[in-house]
């Protein structure tokens, strides 16, 4: 679960420990006009010496997977450093190749096969619809099967001097339908050189110095994702993988903000688990389990807040079962279970229901506490602490028997218990 912070800080090192906080650093690139293109991104989580196949995956999945995505790119393209392992990667089967870019740099030693080889990589992506950016090396000799892939090529003025950009400009609008991207500008003087070689796009400090997006992560215990796993992988039932979702906040959670996340690429509302399993379908859930698999912890939100929050959706969804339809039945388990997110995140409610798509009737219980569902999470509360009068006031207007409700709460008592 993710809580983006509200505003852009200027870039500084992140804490020291910080194993619940992802740390994305991202910088624009612009046009002549300042009009934002897309955002190169970069995982400031780790240190850049441990920029993996994994930590690529990881950033992909952290950055695309939050729910207000606004303010992180907005609707505009994102540009990820990719190593060329990580192009090889499943975790690219569960994003829009329409909002990502893929930077992939040169071959170690330029060996001919290896490019080569690169090459069948990308042109598989290429097909898919995934774009390609590529330093200056792409307009050398060994890569021209490069070439024909490239969406932008990047012209880095740390590296070449104002002769050579010129040359490499010339070269480029002969030899590619890339756009040229002028990278590290710092001054106003070179922003004018390249724009007067015809340069459009910008990226450095000249126009915008990177900025931080901080967020708040609570992922679901390692045994839970490997339940998921093996259920995955031995073609459970979306029964199955339903109860499971049920039964782990953090992992329902997880996944509602993921699919309903704009990278998804989704044109609808995805709010039920059993419709999120079908919606990804068992390869894609696998890729998604792996992926959180590699991007959590040990540890988890504490047991007791959990246990108490899948006791609430259980017991919501037996109060609910014979008063409203199937489809307001798990409403009311959603309400139960996401009752204690505030808790889990350390954030108030309004903050924490940021980072899913919640029917309107969900958050109105969550948050304002009205509505259809309000009632049943009173009373639902009214058992956890033994609250007696509340207990028969609301039972009464809902007309419940004492007993419907004791016996409904020991049935969720035991439900989850058996988790």
């Amino acid at each position: 679960m993710s809580i983006i912070s509200d505003a852009l800080t200027p870039m500084k090192p992140p804490p020291g420990d910080a194993d619940n906080q992802v740390v994305i650093a991202r910088q624009a690139i612009v046009d002549d006009t300042r009009t934002v293109l897309g955002y190169e991104l970069f995982d400031r989580s780790t240190s850049p010496s441990q920029h993996t196949a994994d930590s690529d995956a990881a950033l992909l999945f952290n950055a695309l997977s939050f729910a207000d995505t606004e303010t992180l790119v907005g609707n505009k393209l994102v540009f990820i450093n990719c190593t060329h392992e990580s192009l090889a990667g499943g975790h690219l089967e569960l994003i829009h190749p329409d909002k990502v870019v893929l930077e992939v740099p040169p071959i170690a030693g330029h060996d001919p096969a290896l490019i080569a080889k690169m090459a069948e990589v990308m042109q598989k992506l290429h097909k898919e619809g995934f774009r390609f950016a590529f330093n200056h090396t792409v307009l050398t000799r060994g890569y021209a099967p490069w070439r024909p892939l490239a969406a932008y090529v990047k012209l880095d003025l740390m590296v070449l001097s104002s002769d050579k950009v010129e040359a490499f400009v010339q070269f480029a609008r002969s030899n590619t339908n890339a756009q040229l991207v002028a990278e590290k500008v710092e001054t106003g003087e070179q922003h004018k050189l390249l724009a007067s070689y015809g340069v459009k796009l910008f990226q450095g400090y000249w126009f915008a110095k990177p900025t931080m997006v901080k967020a708040l992560t609570i992922r679901p215990s390692q045994a839970t994702i490997i339940r998921l796993i093996n259920l995955v992988r031995n073609q459970a039932d979306a029964t199955e993988l339903e109860d499971l979702l049920k039964r782990d906040p953090t992992l329902s959670f997880n996944l509602l903000r993921f699919i309903n996340a704009s990278g998804f690429g989704l044109n609808c509302e995805i709010t039920s688990f059993r419709h999120a399993v079908m919606i990804l379908g068992m390869h894609k859930l696998f890729r998604w389990a792996a992926l959180l698999m590699s991007t959590s912890h040990s540890g988890g939100p504490p047991p007791a807040i959990g246990h108490t929050a899948v006791v609430r959706g259980r017991l919501m969804e037996l109060l609910t079962a014979e008063l409203l339809s199937p489809e307001e039945c798990d409403n009311a388990f959603t309400v139960g279970v996401f009752s204690l997110l505030d808790s889990m995140l350390g954030v108030p409610m309004a903050k924490a229901l940021e980072s899913v798509e919640l029917p309107e009737p969900v958050v109105d219980a969550l948050q304002h506490r009205r509505g259809l569902y309000a009632p049943f999470l009173e009373l639902t509360e009214a058992c956890e602490r033994g609250d007696d009068a509340v207990f028969a006031r609301v039972a009464n207007a809902l007309a419940l028997s004492s007993r419907q409700v004791n016996m409904a709460h020991l049935q969720a008592l035991a439900w989850a218990e058996s988790a």
